[in-house]
């Protein structure tokens, strides 16, 4: 049986560096939280899990487009099987992190139960086309168990995956290091915690996409994480220096002044740095993504430039600020007769640009795909089309 303590070290350098990071990813997400009225933030919420989707699975090389992924959401699927399949996938991810925002989890964060959870809960959605693997030396295909530990050798690169019979005690040594501790030492072992669970492998696939939502549970769970904000998208941005970091973390210990434990405590380090930064330049991102004055001028800008009725401008505003009106309020806002208001209503409902969840219910902002490379430029990395 392999000794745990193969995995040491399990967390970063005691550092000035590394605690000034952690401090500075709390600051602004606390500034994130306070950015905009509650009820616009969960409809944000809804869009952020979309990009955290395309942005998780664009690492694993599954490229869904944002109106694809879209579509998928209101049940407009592809006709080509392969499409399709993606979509599926995307809806998977989709609805595992809102179950995940919509704490608390029925287990902790990095426990084995935890993690079997949110694999389960992804796997069991996916089509069949999706859950198999085929070893690239003899062809074989096995199926992908959701939920389940693997019961096989793997080799990722040049690393060879804890073996079957040691994942369960490897995993207890994992949830016992990554469940104590202070707020700000467990935000600061995130990273560690990021890379140790990918070195273990517990699945036979799916562990990236596990361990980037295992991060965003703990960053929730921290109070640092919220639906405001995604540290896939840096990832991704970043794709080759993240994996060649993970890479390097895999390192063994390379000489007496790199600390005591069996892997490398430099490379840790330096994969702990980068992901702390990514996570703040994330943070930072979506502050001034949805500063609510930058996003009034962008919506206005917006009206200007499409075929919209009379006075969407100030109602959408009005919304945006107040995070809900009454459809009576919109007569005023526009100063048109109560018909013709209504009529304003029925349109910008029909364009997505305003949501409701009954005839007699408030008005909410919505946030339409086709609105999003004006109101939120650069979200995504290119330019979305709906055709």
């Amino acid at each position: 049986m392999q000794s745990t303590s193969l995995m040491e070290p399990m967390v970063p350098t005691q550092s000035k560096e590394l605690d000034d990071l952690t401090f500075e990813l709390v600051q602004q997400a606390s500034t994130l939280a306070g950015r905009l009225n509650q009820t616009v933030a969960r409809s944000v919420a809804g869009i952020v899990r979309s990009m955290n989707c395309y942005y998780s699975n664009l690492i694993e090389g599954h490229n869904t487009h944002p109106v694809d992924i879209d579509r998928a959401l209101s049940d407009d699927y592809s006709l080509d099987q392969k499409q399709r399949d993606l979509q599926l996938e995307a809806n998977a991810h989709i609805h595992v992190q809102a179950l995940i925002d919509e704490y608390p989890l029925p287990y902790a964060p990095t426990s084995p139960e935890c993690l079997k959870w949110v694999h389960r809960e992804f796997y069991a959605h996916l089509p069949d086309s999706l859950r198999w693997v085929e070893n690239p030396e003899t062809g074989e295909r096995v199926e992908i168990i959701p939920g389940a530990f693997r019961k096989k050798d793997v080799r990722v690169g040049g690393h060879i995956g804890i073996a079957p019979e040691s994942i369960d005690r490897f995993m207890r040594r994992f949830q016992d290091v990554y469940s104590h501790g202070s707020t700000l030492d467990r935000i600061k072992a995130i990273p560690a915690a990021h890379h140790r669970l990918l070195w273990i492998h517990p699945f036979l696939d799916g562990n990236g996409r596990v361990a980037r939502l295992m991060t965003h549970a703990i960053l929730k769970e921290c109070e640092v994480g919220s639906g405001l904000w995604s540290v896939s998208r840096g990832l991704a941005r970043q794709e080759k220096r993240y994996k060649e970091l993970l890479m390097g973390a895999d390192m063994p210990r390379q000489g007496d002044l790199d600390g005591r434990g069996h892997l490398s405590l430099k490379q840790l380090n330096v994969f702990s740095q980068f992901m702390l930064e990514t996570a703040i330049d994330q943070v930072v991102f979506m502050g001034e993504l949805l500063d609510p004055a930058g996003l009034a001028e962008r919506i206005d800008r917006y009206v200007q430039q499409n075929a919209v009725p009379k006075g969407t401008n100030r109602v959408l505003r009005e919304v945006l600020f107040a995070g809900e009106i009454r459809r009576s309020d919109v007569a005023n806002l526009t100063g048109l007769q109560m018909r013709h208001a209504r009529n304003v209503v029925n349109k910008l409902l029909a364009l997505g640009l305003l949501r409701t969840e009954g005839p007699r219910k408030p008005l909410r902002l919505g946030f339409p795909v086709d609105v999003l490379d004006d109101w939120f430029p650069k979200l995504y990395p290119m330019k979305m089309r709906s055709g």
